[in-house]
């Protein structure tokens, strides 16, 4: 297993496209000054030994190497050491919806933010259990496969966003679908599928899927979000999604529909607002299912692997040196 031990220093790999840019717009500057001084032709006859390709050679070196040295700073680790180990606990597939009314903030901080902070206090409070990921709106794809890596869950939790999926509408039945295709095939571990949406713009064909999980002797619990009075969509800058008409756009929570899907499913719907009491009755739901048996794999230590890395930035830096700017000047050292 490959992991960064610091990767909060990789947003720092956003310095490479920003240089880049620097860079282009210094060479457009130096452009139109030459054109001022003559034509572009004639300097160029001027300047026999100057190379258009070497500078850019050595600039995208150092970016290379600077991409490489971000790298080493976010400690890239290799896991070394495999412990297996048996567990008695569940299985949970987490389908979070994130169309853009997942914006709204009835519920603080926001719909999506209430979302993953009840995520994190789920997984919180997991111990030998397994959790997976799905998001969803108008499609949805698997955001994290089930595992017992508790700090992977949160990490990919964190990068969870409504740009991730362009197809806007709110397919609970594809959620539900795809979570079902998610589990092992563990028959005598409990299994969940907790669906968090405020339903808005159902794609329908959810209820048939709920009931097809019940058949398969999976639990499905229906979390809805938000105010069932509607709520404006921020896009930022104070400013709120507007219709074609230019009036604000209300998004409100579906709880009819969130309610019957769950009555489908045989399973449980929950109420989230701004209060902890949707946390405590999905925690004791949870607690109901049955037990089972998990094989976990876990690495348990991990070997450093910046070395090579350095010696590839090494590696970089010398090439950068010994590849000159003008044509010429290799000839010049030497006569020096």
């Amino acid at each position: 297993m490959f992991r960064f031990e610091d990767p909060i220093y990789l947003w720092l790999l956003l310095l490479i496209p920003l240089l880049a840019i620097v860079r282009l717009i210094s060479l457009r500057s130096k452009r139109k000054k030459l054109k001022r001084l003559g034509d572009p032709e004639l300097l160029s006859q001027l300047s026999p030994d100057v190379s258009k390709v070497r500078p850019a050679v050595k600039f995208w070196l150092l970016e290379a190497a600077l991409a490489l040295i971000v790298v080493m700073v976010a400690r890239p680790q290799m896991g070394r050491q495999i412990n297996s180990d048996k567990r008695e606990g569940i299985e949970t597939i987490i389908a979070m919806d994130i169309s853009n009314s997942m914006l709204a903030q009835d519920v603080t901080p926001s719909r999506l933010e209430k979302s993953k902070m009840m995520v994190e206090d789920l997984v919180d409070h997991f111990n030998q259990d397994k959790i997976g990921l799905i998001v969803f709106a108008g499609d949805a794809f698997v955001q994290l496969p089930i595992t017992s890596d508790y700090i992977s869950a949160k990490m990919f939790l964190q990068n969870i966003d409504p740009s991730l999926i362009q197809t806007q509408g709110t397919d609970i039945g594809q959620a539900i679908d795809l979570a079902m295709h998610s589990f092992t095939q563990d028959a005598k571990t409990g299994k969940a599928i907790i669906v968090i949406t405020d339903g808005e713009d159902h794609e329908g064909g959810a209820e048939e899927m709920a009931k097809k999980a019940h058949d398969a002797g999976i639990n499905v619990y229906i979390l809805g979000i938000g105010d069932p009075k509607g709520a404006p969509i921020p896009i930022g800058n104070g400013q709120y999604m507007k219709d074609k008409s230019g009036n604000t756009v209300m998004t409100a929570l579906n709880e009819d529909m969130c309610k019957k899907v769950a009555a489908a499913g045989k399973g449980v719907y929950i109420h989230v607002d701004n209060s902890g009491i949707a946390e405590e009755q999905l925690d004791n739901e949870l607690d109901k299912l049955q037990k089972g048996e998990i094989n976990n794999v876990v690495y348990s230590d991990f070997d450093e692997q910046f070395q090579a890395v350095g010696i590839l930035v090494i590696l970089l830096l010398v090439i950068e040196v010994l590849v000159f700017e003008t044509k010429t000047e290799h000839r010049k050292r030497k006569l020096l």
